[in-house]
């Protein structure tokens, strides 16, 4: 009797748990339909549009000059200095005439010597006392002496500086005392100038993007400078060559090549800058947002409830009985957070935007499969 009766509450306890069990998971699976149905949606709604590009680039003047020397000479004094406002054809430098004064006048004594000849070997000449051959040496020494007095007085001209544009001293000039020497390749620079009242951003534009730019278009950035303050700026310019060239066949291997294929490419957009306060300033780095389209009362829903499959773009649609139905649509223009339906949907209808996937716990937000827009 005494084993029976263990047997017996055994027996409960194990009835009494498998309930406690069974109570439990059906409790969860009450939970997991209350969360699949507490579905978020968004309505499907019409506002203006706009699609933009991003990029980032450099302000620079679009006149700007580095004033060197046409002869090699010491700076003697130079009379601008940094931020300083010049014209076109104001003195802003000169240098040491000393060595170049010393060969001018060697160079007009020689003119003299030679044109005293010249003359009595003319008149020599004109008598029958000296040849042709003699005139002609005397003529031509003659005129070899003007030359280098030409010369030399070019290059006294040369020891005053002026500006070739109006703007303004870019940066600290070079000291007196300098060597200032000419070049076609890298002559020094003793001075800067720029026309800080006309700018102009050259931002690098991804290949993905390149094809929706146009000249004309307006475009608005950023600089770090002026927290929350936004500029305008309008696309003039767009490069018909990469940033790195790599098209050109001719200036790169086939190492070099498979290496480029894998990098990025780039194009520089020139855009010009409205700034007419003129507070900014040379190599500032610019966050440039192209307007590269834009629609008027345009059907839209948030991008993030856009999902595609192997058919296409498509919706989660919640119906007025609480169900659900994937509805294909057709896109038009892009923002950041929006995208323009063309077809597929109608103003009112409700979006999913946040659901729960069978199977799992928690509310997930709805994202786009393929993690970004699909293509236009």
């Amino acid at each position: 009797m005494k084993f029976d009766w263990k047997v017996k509450t055994a027996i409960v306890l194990v009835l009494l748990v498998a309930a406690g069990i069974g109570g439990y998971k059906y409790y969860q699976g009450q939970q997991e339909a209350k969360k699949i149905a507490a579905v978020e949606t968004t309505p499907v709604t019409r506002m203006t549009l706009k699609s933009t590009v991003s990029a980032t680039g450099t302000i620079r003047p679009v006149d700007s000059v580095e004033v060197s020397s046409k002869v090699t000479a010491r700076i003697k004094d130079v009379l601008v200095k940094e931020n300083d406002t010049v014209t076109a054809g104001q003195v802003v430098a000169t240098l040491d005439a000393q060595d170049y004064e010393e060969k001018r006048n060697q160079a007009q004594y020689k003119v003299t010597n030679t044109k005293a000849k010249y003359d009595r070997v003319k008149y020599l000449y004109s008598i029958g006392a000296d040849t042709q051959e003699e005139l002609e040496d005397a003529k031509m020494n003659y005129d070899t002496a003007v030359s280098s007095l030409a010369e030399s007085q070019s290059n006294m001209n040369e020891m005053t500086i002026v500006a070739p544009m109006s703007g303004v001293v870019v940066g600290e000039p070079q000291t007196p005392g300098t060597m200032a020497v000419q070049g076609t390749s890298s002559p020094t620079v003793i001075m800067r100038i720029a026309d800080l009242s006309r700018k102009q951003i050259l931002a690098k534009v991804d290949e993905t993007d390149i094809g929706n730019v146009k000249v004309g278009q307006d475009a608005t950035f950023t600089v770090d400078s002026f927290n929350g303050k936004t500029f305008t700026a309008k696309v003039s310019k767009i490069s018909q060559t990469d940033t790195s060239n790599t098209w050109n066949i001719n200036t790169s291997s086939s190492s070099s090549s498979s290496s480029s294929s894998a990098s990025v490419i780039y194009y520089y957009v020139t855009l010009d800058v409205d700034d007419p306060d003129n507070v900014l300033l040379p190599s500032m780095t610019a966050r440039v947002e192209i307007n590269t389209a834009q629609k008027d009362n345009a059907l839209v829903v948030p991008l993030s409830t856009l999902k595609t499959d192997a058919k296409g773009s498509y919706v989660v649609i919640k119906n007025e009985d609480g169900t659900q139905e994937n509805r294909y649509v057709s896109t038009g223009i892009y923002s950041d957070e929006y995208v323009e339906i063309l077809d597929g949907l109608s103003e009112g209808e409700q979006v999913v935007s946040t659901y729960v996937a069978k199977g799992t716990a928690g509310a997930k937000k709805n994202s786009n499969n393929h993690g970004g827009p699909p293509p236009m």
